[in-house]
């Protein structure tokens, strides 16, 4: 069998890991979620939330991805049980829930949960593999269409179209723009050749190359906008909006929508770190590394706020609008400013950045899976599978706006899943981000903590950072790690030993609680 192609350097897989983490969820979502939740303090929940849950999560999929040297499916069956009468715990309760459903009348659901639970008897924790890469696949249908706009967006910016004096009128122009088929399917088309271009190249020359480039200019893009945005007059409001945190504004509602998105944003639950990580070779660093990937991808997120909201206060305009934030308010925003049309061509294509570099880990994701487990050739699956991606994203893009030209597809949903959402669009959305990133990261903390477990991931945690298992976490924060007298084997209180609490018991805790509130079974 072929060997295995490595990340070339540390670097390469910090950039390539967070360019994966950093997308339109650090870009274009959070700087609404903020605004929506009042700022200052919502940021602060947001940044512990990454700390105490998204990056021990993330370090779980690493290591598995580093240990199996395989994707997903391939890293789970690698090392999971001949038996596991969790995972039949879990395959009884699914049926079960597939058999209520069936009683109530929901025909399709139930229809499903039977199947999933009879495979996770027949596959056990296989499955929570397969979810992740029916996750890349699921996601990149939609994201892809997003990612689209900006492309035309960066168009309409340059040719001096995107000239709005109120938010209405953005909005107005959007509602046509993202409906008209030649420019949301061919711009959604564009973007997906790119992410096959790259991923048809491999991992040294496809991914790592292009986030060695993409990244950089990401950062330049960035800190250009901050600030253009900074000297604006009027912009300290929006700072001051942005970084002082009024807790009166927080509430049960926006530590979880934080604790959700913390766990979007850093691309958990989709199998992408899974991968990643099985091109990191066993010398690497993997904790460092987790830790850099964690603090780019927050900072990314942090820098963005701080592009958009002094632009948005500095002339009036209202910061919880929510997801029109980019394409409807920052167009008006724009206008006002000398050059308006270059400084919005220079933020959209801050916006196709950053889905590049995600979109690219999706793909990959889909590809690995079929490279490793169904022997197929890299080009080979990278082409097929994003052009059927493309032909899934059609009908996301055609009902955009309601499922009127997507009626085909509307009847047979409702009729067997009782579909409730506005569009194809928004059901893929849901789907993916509110069930199966979730679900998947409920389960890789189980397996990682209860099943395969936290000291055989340590052992291989330790490959390259034997601080973090051996050397007491008060003695570390000390500056104290290579005192001998510190580092006695009476002293239990290490980060390794922290982060099997956390994996252990706290991640599923708060992973289950966000979960029950985004899909509407825990109301607060």
């Amino acid at each position: 069998m072929k060997a295995r192609e490595h990340w070339s350097s540390g670097l390469g897989f910090v950039l390539a890991a967070a360019g994966s983490a950093i997308g339109l969820g650090n870009i274009w979502k959070f700087p609404y979620i903020t605004g929506e939740n009042g700022g200052g303090a919502f940021v602060l929940i947001y940044l512990i939330c990454i700390l105490v849950i998204g990056m021990p999560v993330m370090l779980c999929e690493i290591t598995l991805g580093r240990h199996t040297q395989r994707n997903p499916v391939g890293a789970f069956r690698a090392v999971s049980p001949g038996s596991s009468v969790f995972a039949h715990l879990i395959g009884i309760l699914v049926v079960l829930g597939g058999l209520i459903m069936l009683v109530f009348g929901s025909w399709g659901w139930g229809a499903l949960l039977l199947v999933i639970g009879a495979l996770i008897f027949r596959f056990g924790w296989t499955m929570a593999g397969a979810m992740g890469v029916m996750s890349g696949f699921v996601i990149l249908s939609f994201y892809s269409v997003v990612a689209g706009w900006t492309i035309g967006y960066i168009w309409k910016a340059l040719a001096g179209s995107l000239s709005f004096n109120t938010v209405s009128e953005a909005g107005a122009y959007f509602k046509v723009y993202s409906t008209n088929p030649w420019w949301g399917i061919g711009c959604h088309g564009l973007f997906m050749i790119m992410c096959i271009m790259i991923i048809y190249k491999g991992v040294r020359r496809g991914i790592e190359r292009w986030s060695k480039i993409l990244m950089p200019v990401l950062l330049l893009l960035l800190v250009v906008l901050i600030v253009r945005g900074l000297t604006l007059e009027g912009a300290v409001e929006g700072v001051r909006f942005y970084l002082t945190p009024d807790f009166s504004k927080i509430g049960a509602r926006s530590v979880l929508i934080a604790l959700g998105h913390a766990f979007f944003s850093l691309s958990l639950g989709m199998g992408a770190m899974i991968t990643y990580g099985s091109y990191v070779s066993r010398e690497e660093n993997i904790f460092r590394s987790t830790l850099f990937i964690c603090i780019l991808d927050t900072a990314i997120a942090i820098m963005a706020g701080l592009a958009i909201f002094p632009a948005v206060f500095a002339f009036g305009f209202e910061p919880g609008t929510g997801p029109g934030l980019a394409f409807q308010v920052l167009p008006a925003v724009f206008h006002q400013i000398p050059a308006g049309s270059l400084w919005a061509a220079l933020f959209f294509l801050l916006l196709l950045v950053a889905a590049l570099t995600s979109g690219i880990s999706l793909l990959e994701v889909v590809t690995a899976y079929f490279v490793d487990e169904r022997r197929w050739s890299r080009h080979r699956a990278a082409m097929f599978f994003g052009f059927v991606i493309f032909l899934i994203g059609i009908p996301c893009s055609l009902s955009i706006h309601g499922w009127e030209r997507v009626e085909w597809l509307h009847v047979p949903l409702v009729k067997v899943f009782q579909v409730s959402q506005a569009s194809f669009f928004d059901f893929m959305d849901d789907l993916a981000s509110n069930w199966m990133l979730p679900l998947g990261g409920l389960l890789i903390s189980l397996f990682v903590g209860w099943i395969w477990g936290t000291k055989k991931a340590i052992e291989e945690i330790r490959h390259g950072s034997r601080n973090f298992a051996d050397v007491h976490l008060v003695a570390l924060l000390a500056g104290l790690r290579d005192d001998p007298s510190h580092n006695s084997p009476i002293h239990v209180l290490t980060l390794a030993s922290l982060w099997g609490i956390f994996i252990r018991f706290i991640s599923p805790v708060a992973v289950t609680i966000a979960f029950l509130f985004t899909v509407g079974w825990l109301k607060l």
